[in-house]
């Protein structure tokens, strides 16, 4: 058995999916909505440096994110990866410990320490290992197939399909244009006039909109 780690394109270029290549695994590089790794049908986790923990608690993303990994996986896991997370004099300790608190126990997210990409890279393999053994558990989501809750979420789902559309440029192209009709008939100046959205992404997207279906 081949053990398969999907990664999200912002991953790719960092220290710990460098060190995944040490191990006996294949590394499959796809644009990910929500989270950073998957590893099994049932198991998506959220990398989070002690760097970026501090950014996500300062700047209101850490629970929107773990909300969305919650709805999204079956077992959804947080990784914090370094040492010294206390040691942020911007921070009280206390907001951190509260928010280790909320995501542990109101969300119900395990919450896994590394304190190198090495050790990153070595625990993503074992989880991955330990679910793949499981046949029912093998096959992974390329995309993931988020819970839609309404109307707007089916929307950002919808169009977050299309090629190197995440959900931020998603919701950037649904502001723009209203609806996704409108966006799948836009020609590539408009879709390239949206913010986030550049020439190289605007065609992309043309070319998956208007080329044939081949079999």
């Amino acid at each position: 058995m081949t053990v398969k780690i999907i990664v999200d394109n912002r991953e790719f270029g960092t220290k710990t999916v460098s060190e995944l290549s040490k191990w006996e695994c294949v590394v499959i590089p796809r644009q990910l909505s929500i989270g950073d790794f998957i590893l099994s049908k049932r198991v998506g986790v959220e990398r989070k440096t002690t760097e970026d923990f501090w950014r996500s608690i300062i700047d209101n993303r850490l629970f929107k994110q773990i909300e969305e990994l919650k709805k999204t996986f079956e077992k959804p896991i947080l990784i914090i990866e370094g040492n010294g997370l206390y040691t942020n004099p911007k921070i009280n300790s206390n907001s951190i410990r509260g928010a280790l608190a909320s995501i542990a126990i109101d969300f119900q997210v395990p919450i896994l320490h590394t304190s190198n990409p090495s050790e990153t890279a070595g625990l993503l393999y074992w989880i991955a290992k330990r679910e793949q053994e499981n046949k029912r558990n093998f096959d992974l989501k390329i995309r993931v197939n988020k819970k839609i809750d309404n109307l707007k979420d089916a929307q950002i789902f919808l169009i977050s399909g299309l090629p190197f559309i995440d959900k931020k440029r998603a919701e950037a192209l649904l502001k723009k244009f209203g609806t996704p009709e409108k966006i799948f008939t836009a020609d590539e100046k408009q879709l390239s006039e949206t913010e986030g959205i550049g020439k190289k992404i605007s065609r992309k997207i043309r070319e998956v909109l208007t080329s044939d279906f081949n079999i």
